[in-house]
């Protein structure tokens, strides 16, 4: 079973040279590419000088996350593809447990590791965790991660588990179900083209797995900040996209519920001050609008038939009744 770690690349020389050298060392099941992104620092001069032995795929475009993966695993010959965040501090011993679930279970397409934070490697990371699930209003969250609250890793997550969407920050997915997906939506750019990829597996019936016994270390944040407007308009309106694509039952009570709710979430940034986190709430919306014709057409060409993990709201759970855990819910 052939392995290929594809690291997408965006003037992010910094990052490469911080590390890359842990991916080649605790990587020899792989081949290793750099994905680049049309980037304008000296990221390409300092692989080429520096890592000779590392396969360089050069994208014409800055496509973002999407589109940069979609160009680059078209020239990747694997039979499971490894997308990995350039700011991600890979393990020992990390490939092995993932192949070997490969192996054992010709239904998991996808899977995820364990994702701890690099800057409090006590800590799950925000973008993953211990694996992904969704609410009835298409709020995502994860095992280890509920909104901002992080749990500390005791060991509680060291299982091998059915999830509903694995994190883009490093997942393992078979290059035939890529494929047979047509990979990710370009029109998210970046930020959770990875569920919308997942929810469209689901959909076909293929598992999603995480496997805690396989550990990274991820920054988080090393592109867009947490605090970007640009980056809360990718998450209001890509979750958007997301439901319209791929949620079941009935549409219209979903969209309209959690417009409203995107809307309080408006109002709040503007009580903290943030009014620029507002105006990007409303630029999503009105992206939304203008995307909508488009996501009722793919909605028709796909499968919409897997439940959410919970019935309830994790809105509800986590700011009315205080669940501020997981195992919680």
């Amino acid at each position: 079973m052939k392995i290929a770690v594809v690291i997408l690349n965006w003037n992010g020389k910094v990052l490469l040279e911080q590390f890359l050298p842990t991916v080649i060392q605790y990587s020899p099941e792989a081949d290793i590419y750099v994905a680049d992104n049309a980037s304008t620092d000296d990221s390409l001069n300092f692989l080429k000088a520096e890592y000779p032995e590392i396969k360089i795929i050069e994208n014409r475009e800055n496509g973002g996350y999407a589109k940069g993966y979609n160009d680059a695993l078209q020239q990747v010959d694997s039979d499971i593809y490894c997308l990995l965040n350039s700011d991600v501090e890979v393990t020992n011993n990390w490939l092995s447990p993932i192949l070997g679930a490969f192996k054992n279970d010709p239904e998991t397409a996808i899977i995820q590791p364990k994702i701890l934070d690099f800057k409090n490697k006590a800590y799950f990371e925000y973008a993953g965790a211990a694996g992904g699930f969704i609410d009835k209003y298409g709020y995502p969250y994860c095992r280890g991660r509920i909104f901002d609250t992080l749990e500390k890793d005791s060991g509680q997550y060291n299982d091998t588990s059915s999830i509903f969407w694995a994190s883009g920050a490093c997942l393992f997915i078979r290059a035939d179900v890529f494929k047979l997906l047509n990979g990710f939506d370009e029109a998210f750019f970046a930020h959770m083209e990875e569920i919308d990829l997942c929810w469209r597996a689901r959909n076909l019936n293929y598992r999603i797995t995480y496997v805690g016994n396989s550990t990274i270390y991820h920054v988080g944040g090393a592109t867009l900040h947490a605090s970007n407007p640009k980056k809360t308009y990718l998450n209001f309106r890509n979750n958007l996209f997301i439901l319209v694509k791929n949620a079941p039952g009935n549409l219209l009570f979903l969209v309209f519920t959690r417009l409203v709710l995107d809307g309080i979430a408006g109002v709040k940034f503007i009580f903290s001050l943030k009014p620029k986190q507002t105006l990007a709430i409303l630029r999503a919306h009105f992206s939304f609008y203008r995307h909508l014709p488009t996501l009722i057409k793919q909605r028709k060409t796909l499968q919409q038939k897997s439940n959410y993990y919970i019935k309830t709201s994790i809105v509800w759970s986590y700011f009315v009744r205080n669940k501020r855990f997981f195992k919680s819910l």
